[in-house]
């Protein structure tokens, strides 16, 4: 067994992931349920996640709410006041990133944006240094631009990118449909986790999240549907449900109402 392989068991269940992105402040502020980091990663462990996803700054204030949860450390950023928000640059190194206690780093690449020249290079340097530090790498892909749409096509492509460029992992955008979900899956031989996306009804979330497990992915990394839950720690149980028990979309819907 390989460093990366010890690793990845601590960020993994099995073949199945639940991921909690924590990282929004950067870019969009103190927003609701990211204001407490300590209560906000508490309730993701509580819940059930495997790992949360944070910025290096964060790690120092949350880590004695992880429990056994693995932590990812972002390694990209961008702001919502920025001329070119989808222009993510390199914030933390890969080094720095184990130093602080990651068990995995995670960058954030937009196919189809001005500057996805720009995070490509960014992606060939961490990969680099995944590889030399034995770490796993998570790929947050999106298809964002002037003239590109996130069609089940171009996620397609976005997942087959990272894959090909060294991902260990794999977040994507649901497609909308299990059969365009497949193809995204089965077009790479790394694990791929659905994106939680923007706030959204329950039932939504959790029947896209049963979907796509029921096609192949490995999981989901859901953040603001559940840290911005009225019950987070509910919400939670219910993806976990889904993702580590089974469960269909109506029992875990059951969760919410104990």
């Amino acid at each position: 067994m390989t460093c990366k392989s010890i690793r990845l068991r601590r960020i993994m269940t099995g073949a199945r992931t639940i991921l909690a992105p924590l990282d929004h402040g950067v870019g969009m502020g103190p927003i609701n349920g990211l204001t407490d980091m300590r209560k906000t990663v508490s309730n993701m462990r509580e819940g059930g996640a495997d790992a949360v996803v944070v910025h290096k700054g964060v790690v120092k204030a949350v880590s004695d709410s992880l429990g056994d949860m693995g932590l990812i450390v972002h390694c990209s950023a961008s702001t919502s006041i920025s001329a070119d928000p989808n222009a993510k640059t390199l914030v933390c190194s890969v080094e720095e990133a184990i130093q602080r206690g990651a068990d995995a780093v995670s960058i954030h690449v937009n196919l189809g944006a001005d500057s996805e020249q720009e995070m490509l290079g960014d992606f060939a340097v961490l990969s680099q240094s995944c590889n030399d530090y034995n770490i796993p790498l998570l790929a947050m892909m999106y298809v964002r631009g002037h003239d590109v749409k996130d069609t089940p096509e171009n996620i397609a492509i976005a997942a087959r990118c990272a894959y090909e460029l060294g991902a260990d992992i794999i977040k994507v955008p649901y497609t909308g449909t299990p059969d365009t979900f497949e193809k995204v899956v089965k077009g790479v031989a790394v694990p791929v986790v659905m994106a939680g996306g923007a706030k959204s009804d329950d039932k939504q979330v959790l029947q896209a999240i049963r979907d796509a497990l029921d096609v192949g992915a490995a999981g989901v990394a859901i953040g603001r549907n559940v840290f911005q839950h009225s019950q987070p720690i509910k919400m939670m149980n219910a993806v976990a449900a889904i993702v580590h028990k089974d469960k269909d979309v109506e029992s875990a819907i059951q969760l919410l109402k104990k």
